[in-house]
């Protein structure tokens, strides 16, 4: 009979497959898989002869190297049996194999119960020292439920005496004497037969086995990410993260590193990459410098950095096993959707499910963070910047983001703040919560809280010193709503940060101090007055005879973590103080012109700030005002004479694209008065430049140009009588306040520049 040559690494049969032929190995070795191991079989051995009695094969068999086979075609007992009693020699050939293969499979089935009990011990172990680490810390356990529903060990166990059995066969057929037994073709089948039932048997307590230990494996790393590994490894970041003894913890999950090598894991359950991106995370708590991030490092380094963001992110927020897991669920989704801004309902639905979990888990990572001396780069990427994930974000944008991250400004700089500088502004007591969409402050919410009976007295005094609960209404109340505004295209918004929605360069349209003080500075230096705030200097206000004066107040501004195309005051004063700054909020990356942006803004708070001041009378023109007398003038355009039919037209056209909105109205004119008008360059219609003249005068520097100009010399003349007027006064009151202390004839002088419209323009 001619052989059949098997090259090295190629399958001769794989389980499941027919049996149909016996393999008598002439040259060579092969490997017999079985479940959770294997054992060599070489020359004159068979290959299946452990199978007669199966119409398949339960075993899988690899050449380990160039092997020649010889063929023997079985298609049932019969066929057997007739071999057998035509060569009777060759049965003694298939009895030693079985023999061998029996004894061979006997000691796997001893090793795999010896693995079994003690991967059952090591997982009890481990959920103890796991819920021992979390009661004694005050930490709530992450472990599932089902994680103890697993019996001690399993019932069924191989034949012992059966292994002296075949032992014993194997050396009376080895023997001499074993030519008599081989004379009797049916005993030769007969012994096939019940070995190969024996073996069956055997195979099914080793396959029952590895799926005992299967389950307690997927206990360690389970396809969803909700196990052990995943419990143990948070508990060990958040113990280095605060200083406490994590040793016994570490050498658990030292323990658990090795599984993946020791035992087969199915695939989808990623540990080798789960165990890979533990160890890059590990050496980064080893060595803050790194982990705290440089933007000296090259692209790849920091791309390496960065290839688990999502989950150094939620490791640190250690959200509920079931909202971590569906956060991760629905990112995966969103990173899979080709087109991210799609309005159709399965998408925006998606979007909608992530801007809320999102919240939530910025919420988590803030308060986790307050804890936290050195926060990873990954984690300050995402309260900065809404970053979760350098697929969704590209990796040249992760790149940037991540040096942009590395060196950010100090918070206030020009009054601008990041929005996680904002948060800690005000869980620092160096700031108050702003207004909720429905214009009531931190202690409005507390005096309807009171109103309505909801708190006790005591606990209404602990909310009003509360510095995380002001934190945690910033969050519920300007958040949300802010970001959205930001973004600017309401309807298709996400907040986390992707690189579909990036319109510019990141780096020119990051919004820095130095940018914001720049156009500040050039809106200044034509509208000197727009941040300045009729009060009283109380300090000299004795010696001043109580005499007003204008101080400024700078805007805050808050960059919210998106990248956006929409500015917004979002309220002209701090609380009920009108002496304290405006917040202005612009996303961190604004896609348009940032001057025109500060401008707009700029003319939101000149109508506001004016409402405010003016009360209930804000559109009377009998207490004449900026916006009595623009609501005036936009309310009876159309009767007041001085307007040309054509311009009348032209702000009929405006109005309705305006929506009918008076302030818009102003805003858009507030903005051709800085660009345009103040250049020299008529834009605006006489009634429009007259009150704008008179309630957003240029500085005195202006004069000279405007002058050259007809239209504006009536309104020079008539604004330098007024100047000259408010000047005579205070001349009066400097010459009485003669010899005086030097900081009331500072206030003093201050007040004159301000009334000549003098006052010295320096970069914010």
């Amino acid at each position: 009979m001619a052989g059949i040559t098997i090259e090295k690494s190629k399958i001769i049969r794989s389980s499941e497959q027919p049996m149909t032929t016996l393999y008598l190995i002439s040259q060579g070795h092969v490997e017999v898989q079985c479940p959770g191991g294997s054992y060599q079989i070489g020359v004159g051995d068979v290959a299946g002869i452990c199978e007669i009695c199966s119409e398949i094969h339960f075993l899988g068999y690899t050449a380990l190297e160039d092997t020649i086979l010889m063929p023997y075609p079985l298609t049932g007992m019969d066929a057997l049996d007739n071999l057998l009693q035509k060569r009777p020699s060759i049965a003694r050939l298939f009895l030693l194999s079985l023999f061998r293969q029996y004894n061979a499979m006997m000691e796997q089935a001893s090793v795999s119960e010896v693995n079994s009990v003690e991967l059952y011990q090591r997982l009890q172990a481990d959920i103890a020292l796991y819920e021992q680490l979390c009661a004694q810390h005050q930490i709530q356990s992450r472990l599932p439920a089902d994680m103890e529903e697993i019996q001690s060990r399993l019932d069924e166990s191989p034949d012992e005496w059966l292994n002296k059995y075949y032992s014993s066969l194997q050396r009376v057929y080895g023997g001499a004497d074993s030519d008599i037994l081989l004379l009797e073709p049916g005993l030769s089948l007969g012994m096939l037969r019940k070995g190969s039932l024996d073996l069956h048997k055997t195979y099914r307590v080793l396959d029952a086995q590895y799926q005992y230990r299967s389950q307690i494996l997927n206990r360690y790393f389970a396809p969803t990410g909700n196990d052990l590994f995943d419990a143990m490894t948070k508990l060990y970041y958040r113990l280095c993260q605060t200083g406490a003894d994590s040793g016994e913890l570490s050498e658990s999950i030292g323990q658990m590193l090795r599984l993946p090598d020791e035992y087969p894991i199915p695939q989808e359950a990623q540990a080798a990459s789960r165990v890979e991106a533990f160890r890059r995370k590990t050496d980064a708590l080893a060595n803050p410098d790194v982990s705290q991030g440089t933007r000296d490092g090259s692209d790849e380094e920091i791309l390496q950095q960065l290839a688990d963001s999502l989950e150094t992110i939620l490791d640190f927020a250690g959200l509920s096993q079931d909202k971590e897991a569906s956060f991760r669920e629905h990112v995966a989704l969103y990173r899979a959707t080709a087109d991210k801004n799609s309005s159709n309902d399965d998408c925006a639905r998606l979007r909608r499910k992530l801007t809320d979990e999102f919240y939530l888990l910025y919420s988590e990572v803030f308060e986790r963070s307050l804890s936290v001396p050195d926060l990873p780069v990954p984690v300050r990427m995402f309260l900065y910047f809404g970053y979760v994930d350098s697929a969704l974000a590209g990796e040249d944008n992760s790149v940037i983001l991540y040096r942009l991250a590395c060196y950010m400004n100090p918070p206030g700089q020009a009054g601008v703040y990041t929005f996680y500088d904002w948060l800690m502004a005000i869980y620092n007591g160096e700031k108050n919560p702003s207004r909720s969409e429905l214009d009531e402050d931190y202690d409005d919410f507390i005096h309807q809280q009171k109103r309505k009976g909801n708190l006790t007295p005591a606990e209404i005094t602990a909310l009003e010193n509360n510095r995380l609960e002001k934190v945690r209404y910033e969050l519920q109340n300007l958040f949300p709503s802010a970001n959205k505004v930001t973004f600017g295209r309401i309807t298709t918004f996400c907040p986390l940060f992707t690189a579909d929605n990036m319109l510019k360069d990141l780096r020119s349209s990051f919004v820095t101090p130095d940018k914001v003080s720049s156009a500040l500075t050039m809106l200044k230096g034509i509208d000197f007055s727009a941040f300045y705030r009729e009060t009283t200097d109380y300090a000299q206000a004795q010696a001043m005879n109580r005499e007003p004066v204008h101080v400024e107040y700078l805007p805050d501004i808050i960059l919210m973590p998106n990248a956006g195309i929409r500015e917004s005051l979002w309220q002209e004063i701090e609380g009920r103080k009108r002496n304290s700054p405006s917040r202005m909020i612009l996303p961190v990356f604004y896609m348009e012109n940032l001057d025109t942006a500060i401008v707009r803004m700029t003319g939101e708070f000149r109508w506001e700030m004016c409402k405010r001041i003016q009360s209930g009378r804000w559109n009377d023109v009998s207490e004449p005002s900026l916006t009595s007398e623009y609501f005036d003038y936009m309310q009876f355009y159309k009767k007041n004479t001085e307007l040309s039919k054509d311009t009348k037209e032209k702000l009929q056209n405006s109005l309705i694209r305006a929506k009918n909105s008076f302030r818009e109205m102003f805003v858009r004119d507030y903005i051709t008065w800085i660009f345009y008008e103040s250049n020299g360059s008529a834009r605006l219609n006489k009634v429009a430049r007259r009150i704008l003249f008179l309630y957003c005068p240029f500085p005195a520097s202006s004069d000279e140009t405007l002058e050259q100009n007809p239209m504006y010399s009536e309104l020079l003349n008539r604004q330098k009588i007024l100047s000259g007027q408010r000047l005579h006064k205070l001349g009066i009151l400097k010459q009485k306040l003669r010899g005086s202390t030097e900081d009331v004839l500072d206030c003093v002088e201050r007040e004159i520049a301000f009334a000549s419209r003098t006052l010295p323009v320096s970069p914010i």
